[in-house]
């Protein structure tokens, strides 16, 4: 779809791009929770006392690190065909509605790669471009999914990041040289690594909530804004554009000053007031 009018871009091309890296990501997320739980798998056989060889650990960690490679090329495209669409639609929200936003379209770009502010600049975006964007008008704007996308997309960020920092600290203290163990300490090492790994696949499995959620995202915000170009444009009182939401004109246009909106009821009049005289005979 070409460039309408009006400084709308509608063209499919990023969310196309972007449907199709998530159709690729969710199967690559599979194959990382599979992994993860290859090597959940064989620290439980040997916990359970079962013959397992360094073979064994090494083939699952090399399955979970090949994997893991091919989602994170995946993540680093996606991240950058994200943040370039998600910054025409602030751009288009614009269009729709100028001068309702809190921030300026380089930060919805800039926001996802900058610490802390990410955990909340987003979404603030993401509101006002989903209130701008909604042909119902902004008060109409239902956020169920949007809402339910970054709430699941956060724990999803938060427990992975929990997951690997307590794996790699636990995988780095079991694999350092000064590491010399008691029989008890090696067997409750080995348990929280366990541990960890099986909350790592829980992650995992919020991730492709998340993903998925995401996915019908770009979906419904991108027919949400070809649904708002197609509304003829708003005109206010003096001819410029109506702030967005706002009621329509009067079809009736404006009554003379000191009469009462055309179309209002009109009131019989009651008696005179004290001190006012009664209206001349036959008026009233």
């Amino acid at each position: 779809m070409g460039m309408p009018t009006g400084g709308v871009d509608l063209r499919r091309g990023l969310s196309t791009t972007l449907t199709v890296l998530f159709a690729v990501a969710l199967p690559a997320l599979i194959l990382v929770l599979v992994a993860r739980g290859g090597q959940w798998s064989v620290i439980g056989d040997m916990l359970d006392g079962e013959s397992v060889t360094r073979e064994d650990l090494d083939d699952a960690d090399d399955f979970f690190t090949g994997v893991w490679v091919l989602y994170v090329l995946l993540t680093i495209a996606l991240a950058v065909v994200w943040a370039v669409w998600f910054r025409r639609l602030r751009l288009n929200a614009e269009v729709f509605a100028p001068g309702a936003h809190r921030f300026s379209p380089g930060w919805a770009a800039g926001a996802w790669f900058t610490p802390v502010v990410n955990l909340w600049f987003p979404k603030q975006i993401a509101n006002d471009i989903w209130r701008a964007s909604s042909p119902q008008g902004p008060h109409a704007a239902n956020r169920g999914l949007l809402n339910g996308w970054w709430v699941t997309w956060i724990v999803a960020m938060v427990m992975n990041s929990i997951g690997s920092i307590r794996y790699s600290a636990l995988r780095g203290k079991m694999e350092s040289d000064s590491y010399s163990p008691s029989f008890v300490e090696a067997k409750e090492d080995v348990e929280s690594l366990h541990d960890i790994l099986a909350f790592d696949m829980f992650a995992l499995v919020v991730l492709m909530a998340a993903a998925v959620l995401a996915l019908l995202l770009v979906r419904q915000i991108t027919t949400m804004q070809e649904q708002r170009a197609a509304l003829p444009p708003q005109v206010g009182p003096m001819g410029g554009p109506a702030p967005y939401g706002a009621g329509a004109p009067s079809p009736y246009g404006v009554p003379p000053q000191g009469q009462p909106p055309y179309g209002a009821p009109q009131m019989p009049p009651g008696p005179p007031g004290p001190g006012q005289p009664y209206p001349p005979y036959g008026h009233g």
